[in-house]
């Protein structure tokens, strides 16, 4: 599966020139499976007041997504927006299939309160794995990479590759190289983190990155070969060698 990461720095506010970039990063990666998406692309991370910028019911971005997929015939992990829905705000990510169909919608569950995202949106409460091109996919946002409970949860679910849109502080950058390869290790997964500020990375069951960005904007591509994936759990299988019987 050849995955793409449209990394860029969005102006913040600015949503016509983020949709403009977003959509110029997606054209420059046909021949992609799929492509993801940072956190919070169509505004920056982000705007206040946030209700000013929210996109109700997400139809602007389902709208744009889904043209984009369906014009270039590639699944599109449609990083993350604000939306609005049922009075609520969440900071929310679109999956969209080579058809231009949604397919899947994930909202941030965890939320980075030292930001003051607790204020503003409202937590999402389920974990969210998708089929695409025969592949399971599982979705995470940012903070969620710090919680391995939830991760675990995914992995579970049977996600072979774990997409995670972000708008990580490159302040932070060493732990969040180090959670990366943790999460992948320990769930037997392809982590594929894209992040706004830049070093975006792909990282394999094993743990080694096997592509990373610089800090501008950037269109990452990488090869995953899953056969690693399934000669990794043949060697040492993880997930089913669990032993829950501790208190």
């Amino acid at each position: 599966m050849k995955v793409s990461i449209a990394q860029f720095k969005s102006e913040l506010g600015n949503v016509d020139e983020n949709f403009s970039t977003a959509a110029r990063l997606i054209e420059a990666a046909q021949g992609s499976d799929v492509i993801l998406l940072p956190e919070l692309w169509s505004t920056g991370y982000y705007p206040t007041p946030v209700e000013t910028f929210a996109d109700i019911d997400g139809v602007k971005t389902k709208e744009f997504l889904c043209a984009a997929a369906k014009r270039f015939s590639v699944n599109i992990i449609g990083g993350s927006v604000i939306v609005e829905s049922g009075g609520k705000i969440f900071n929310r990510c679109h999956v969209v299939n080579r058809r231009g169909q949604i397919v899947a919608a994930y909202d941030k569950t965890h939320l980075f309160s030292f930001a003051g995202e607790d204020k503003v949106f409202n937590a999402g409460d389920k974990i969210a794995t998708v089929e695409l091109d025969g592949v399971r996919c599982g979705v995470a946002i940012c903070y969620d990479l710090r919680f391995p409970e939830f991760i675990r949860k995914i992995a579970l679910a049977g996600a072979e590759i774990i997409f995670i849109p972000a708008a990580w502080s490159l302040k932070r950058l060493t732990p969040r190289q180090i959670l990366t390869k943790a999460r992948a290790i320990e769930n037997q997964a392809f982590v594929v983190f894209a992040n706004s500020s830049g070093k975006s990375e792909v990282v394999n069951p094993c743990g080694e990155v096997i592509a990373e960005s610089e800090r501008g904007e950037e269109l990452l591509t990488a090869q995953i070969n899953l056969d690693e994936r399934t000669e990794v759990i043949a060697t040492m299988n993880l997930l089913a060698d669990r032993n829950l019987s501790v208190d």
